[in-house]
């Protein structure tokens, strides 16, 4: 009888754990595997140096951090994404018509492998499909400041 309540009891906490959907399993948007190869890795990266504030789910923090998901200011540029990456952003931006005027900081450590697995996996979920962005890419995003930054 004991170990049939324990059965219950473990049904229970699993019925109750959060469901995930495909909106938050974004990894299932993917079907290529060469852009899996750089999105697994760019997943965990995005969760550890963007999530906090853009969140898992791209929508940013209300008026403070600005959407990645559907946002127009992130679509215009992959090579303004990865400047903004690497050396942070200061300055009122607008993006999908609201503004927001917090800064973000700078990931100066990142290599040119992390900033293309971050890239490739964020441009290809939420609807895109921009293939992989490769580390030879972002070095070069990275010789020269973006003309929209």
């Amino acid at each position: 009888m004991r170990s049939l309540s324990l059965i219950a009891l473990i049904l229970l906490l699993f019925s109750c754990a959060p469901k995930s959907s495909n909106d938050e399993n974004t990894l299932a948007q993917i079907s290529d595997p060469e852009v899996l190869k750089f999105a697994i890795p760019g997943k965990a990266l995005y969760e550890n140096y963007c999530g906090n504030c853009h969140q898992s789910d791209g929508k940013g923090l209300g008026k403070l951090i600005p959407p990645l998901r559907d946002s127009d200011y992130f679509k215009a540029s992959v090579h303004r994404t990865v400047w903004i990456i690497r050396h942070g952003q200061q300055g009122e931006i607008t993006v999908n018509g609201e503004k927001y005027n917090q800064a973000m900081p700078a990931n100066p450590n990142l290599k040119p492998l992390e900033i293309a697995q971050i890239t490739t996996y964020v441009y290809n979920i939420w609807g895109m499909n921009e293939g992989v962005i490769t580390s030879s890419a972002i070095e070069n995003y990275l010789k020269n400041k973006p003309e929209n930054y």
